[in-house]
């Protein structure tokens, strides 16, 4: 019951902080490895965590072939949306909580198997949003466990991360 509330408790604190999440504030580019926690969806964050060594994105096979995953298995995507190098994201308001973004407490998210260019934006509350080829990535709240890509092609908008850094805009076969 404890672990239960304090789950709830947490989901409710990171979805409370990603409401106020907008685009914004500079770019800042990295390849290097350094350990952090990357937040994962209120609603898709499994209970387990992943010890402080471990990479924050790695890459996982999906029925898509291979795509950029965060250290708890959970999938990443891009929004066509986005201005790829403007350091800003055009997911705001509404739209923050379907698409919650991937957030990191390091100047250089460590990774594993991903070959693009990782950096980060600054969000308007100072937090600092990872970015693969300069372009902002995020999870999709309906997709409650490690592996789900249920956010790929969602309004045609919505894809996939490879490792390379490319959008994988395959649709999901039904």
């Amino acid at each position: 019951m404890k672990k239960h509330l304090s789950i709830g408790l947490s989901a409710f604190a990171v979805a409370a902080l990603l409401s106020g999440c907008a685009g914004g504030g500079g770019t800042a580019t990295t390849t290097s490895s350094a350990a952090a926690a990357t937040s994962a969806p209120a609603s898709s964050a499994p209970a387990s965590s992943a010890p402080a060594s471990a990479a924050e994105l790695m890459v996982a096979d999906s029925k898509l072939g291979k795509i950029v995953v965060d250290g708890k298995g959970m999938s990443v995507y891009y929004f066509t949306k986005d201005t790829k190098d403007s350091g800003t994201s055009a997911c705001t308001g509404g739209c923050l909580a379907a698409w919650p973004p991937v957030f990191t407490t390091s100047a250089t998210p460590s990774v594993e198997g991903v070959t693009g260019t990782l950096g980060t934006i600054t969000t308007p509350d100072g937090k600092k949003q990872v970015t693969i080829n300069g372009m902002p990535i995020y999870y999709y709240a309906k997709d409650k466990a490690a592996g789900d890509i249920t956010g790929q092609d969602v309004n045609k908008v919505w894809y996939l991360v490879a490792p390379s850094g490319e959008m994988i805009t395959t649709a999901p076969a039904s």
